[in-house]
């Protein structure tokens, strides 16, 4: 894999963190609310389907996570945080 290419791995942590800003950005949520809600809906949809990508078997932990939609805890077992 060149430096350019992104892992799903790699990619799923993207999504999450992204997740993660949208949430955190209440100007966003107060200045358009309906708007913000359609961009955690379309992150939330990148999220399954890079899930989804994933070479199987996922490990236990991250297939917990990502089912039960822990995502905070996702992104913490992909940052090494939760190993």
């Amino acid at each position: 894999m060149s430096s350019a290419e992104v892992s799903p791995a790699q990619d799923l942590a993207g999504a999450l963190r992204e997740r993660v800003h949208l949430i955190a950005d209440r100007d966003f949520y107060q200045r358009d609310p309906a708007g913000h809600l359609a961009a955690l809906q379309a992150v939330s949809a990148k999220i399954v389907a890079i899930s989804d990508s994933l070479p199987r078997p996922l490990d236990p932990r991250l297939a917990h996570y990502l089912e039960r939609c822990s995502f905070d805890k996702a992104l913490a077992w992909l940052d090494g945080q939760g190993r």
